[in-house]
């Protein structure tokens, strides 16, 4: 601890940050512990508790599938974003860096819509004739691979202006390299960190993604989040055994991607 955490000034700012992380955890603690009530109503405290929610929720067919039909959209959406946005953005970088102010203004129309709207427009163009797409995984890669745009183009061009592509690139050819051979062996390894935080910061916002997933397909192809919105009128303590598995799964997902960003040895 350094001399500035014993000093007035320092306790106290210390003081005041655990504080807000105490009172950021109080409601997330409540959720975990009426997940493992027996039964909790007029009491302070729990009755007792029990892992029976849990077993009951990890047990059901409709729960698990809509836990894999969630990793297999966002999974899909990640690869298509990683394969397009890539090369995409290793062209515009390299060959045209003036249009990089215009790809920041298109990667933002997503956010410019509200979903409600785009799910509308998106039932009218693909919910008949021969793109009829509504009510099938496809249409949700789709929607999420616009989702992710923003997140993934904006961390990895961070990560092209810290690596210098130009220089690097120059280096390379100097060497020997071609160009795909410099960008595949050369710049892509650089890129690890930047894609892998574009990666994660995308997988989070899109395994908790609900409009586009109950407009577009609802019930037909059940997600986490529709089946959570289907099962809100059960049992208390069963969603809330729901929230806190999602919870602990983005956290494991969370550690393990800061376990592979980082640098070895």
């Amino acid at each position: 601890m350094s001399r500035a955490d014993v000093t007035p000034a320092g306790v106290y700012h210390r003081a005041v940050v655990y504080g807000l992380f105490l009172i950021l955890l109080l409601p997330l603690a409540g959720t975990l512990l009426y997940s493992l009530a027996t039964s909790w109503s007029a009491t302070i405290l729990p009755e007792g508790l029990t892992l029976k929610w849990y077993l009951a929720l990890w047990s059901d067919e409709r729960f698990l599938r809509a836990f894999g039909q969630s990793l297999v959209v966002c999974f899909g959406a990640l690869a298509l974003s990683t394969v397009l946005i890539l090369p995409l953005m290793f062209v515009v970088h390299y060959h045209f860096p003036r249009l990089d102010g215009l790809m920041n203004i298109l990667i933002l129309l997503p956010f410019a819509v509200p979903p409600v709207v785009s799910s509308v427009g998106l039932l009218q163009l693909y919910g008949s004739g021969p793109l009829a797409m509504v009510g099938t995984p496809w249409i949700l890669i789709g929607c999420y691979f616009t989702v992710a745009l923003p997140f993934m183009y904006r961390a990895i061009a961070n990560n092209l202006q810290a690596i210098n592509l130009r220089d690097l690139m120059d280096a390379a050819h100097l060497l020997g390299a071609s160009t795909w051979q410099a960008a595949l062996l050369v710049v892509l390894p650089n890129l690890r960190k930047g894609l892998m935080v574009s990666l994660f910061l995308s997988f989070s916002f899109l395994f908790g993604e609900f409009v586009f997933a109950n407009l577009l397909v609802g019930s037909r192809y059940e997600t986490l989040q529709v089946y959570l919105n289907n099962m809100r009128n059960s049992s208390g303590h069963f969603n809330s055994a729901l929230v806190i598995s999602y919870f602990f799964f983005v956290l494991v997902f969370t550690w393990a991607a800061n376990r592979l960003n980082k640098d070895k040895p």
